[in-house]
């Protein structure tokens, strides 16, 4: 499983470098890693560093969605006692 999602985002990496026009020498130039190195990320090769993605990402001008690998998720269970918590109700005054 974890291939073929590596794989999908080496895919869909290539694919973002083809729409911008860009040769793959001209993308690893600007990317700082060799042709072959991006060659490896375009078809999902686990063993590219981390940073290189990164760099991918702020080029395409998509570095935000790396925010959203672990963002934190929903707690349902927090949520649920939230929401079934007693709630005080607030007493009106009258003056008079």
């Amino acid at each position: 499983m974890q291939d073929d999602k590596l794989k999908c985002l080496g895919e869909r990496l290539r694919q973002l470098r083809i729409a911008r026009h860009e040769m793959q020498q001209r993308f690893a130039d600007r990317l700082g890693v060799s042709r072959p190195t991006l060659g490896r990320m375009e078809s999902g090769d686990p063993g590219v560093s981390i940073g290189a993605w990164v760099k991918a990402l702020e080029l395409l001008d998509r570095l935000d969605e790396f925010d959203l690998l672990l963002a934190p998720g929903e707690n349902l269970f927090e949520k649920y006692e939230q929401e079934s918590a007693p709630r005080r109700k607030r007493v009106s005054r009258k003056l008079g």
